[in-house]
């Protein structure tokens, strides 16, 4: 296992659909870090049964949206990877987290994956504390390629080229602090939205 994501993440998470879910947890298995989550009851998925080699637990609800919102519940940020319009329930999954006032940040991958995405990546993961990260996306039916892209994504962020573990942050934004409290502005590339303040009653 390349060390430095094992150093930042001590745990993957995901709802185990098709795709950016699926590529997120095969990583962990393939890498030798833990994994878990939440998946509908049934072990649901749009293959068929999730196979019991996904250490998954299953919600009391075949909805997709109860597994969902206890993912993003349950980990310490959501990392959104998504090709094309942001929609369905990668939509959903977005919507729940600005909700529950829940670290995220979402990539969109339709130029494929360059060094400053993993440089973000990295730098979010530092700054927002990411022990339980939960991966989401939409499913490979529906976004063709995105498996292969999340699994490129976390073998890059695993063990970036460029990376100085000295380095206390990367600049996302204009200097000094965010435009707004909780939010920060990021390249066309990506989104992200940091924690909401204390005072929040979600």
């Amino acid at each position: 296992m390349q060390p430095v994501l094992k150093n930042l993440v001590s745990r993957i998470v995901s709802g185990g659909q098709t795709g950016a879910d699926r590529a997120a947890l095969d990583w962990a298995i393939r890498n030798d870090v833990p994994h878990g989550g939440w998946c509908p009851r049934g072990r649901k998925a749009e293959d068929g049964v999730l196979p019991a080699k996904y250490k998954l637990r299953e919600t009391e609800s075949k909805d997709y949206r109860q597994r969902t919102r206890q993912n993003v519940i349950d980990s310490d940020g959501t990392l959104v990877l998504n090709l094309g319009a942001l929609d369905g329930g990668t939509l959903k999954t977005v919507s729940l987290a600005e909700q529950l006032g829940k670290p995220h940040l979402v990539l969109q991958l339709d130029s494929g994956i360059s060094d400053e995405d993993v440089l973000h990546v990295l730098a979010w993961l530092r700054r927002e504390s990411i022990s339980i990260l939960n991966v989401a996306g939409p499913r490979e039916s529906k976004r063709l390629g995105i498996y292969s892209l999340t699994n490129e994504l976390l073998d890059r962020v695993a063990k970036p080229a460029h990376y100085q573990p000295t380095e206390e942050k990367i600049e996302v934004g204009r200097a000094g602090r965010p435009p707004e409290i909780g939010t920060y502005t990021p390249p066309v590339s990506y989104q992200a939205r940091k924690r909401k303040p204390s005072n929040s009653s979600s």
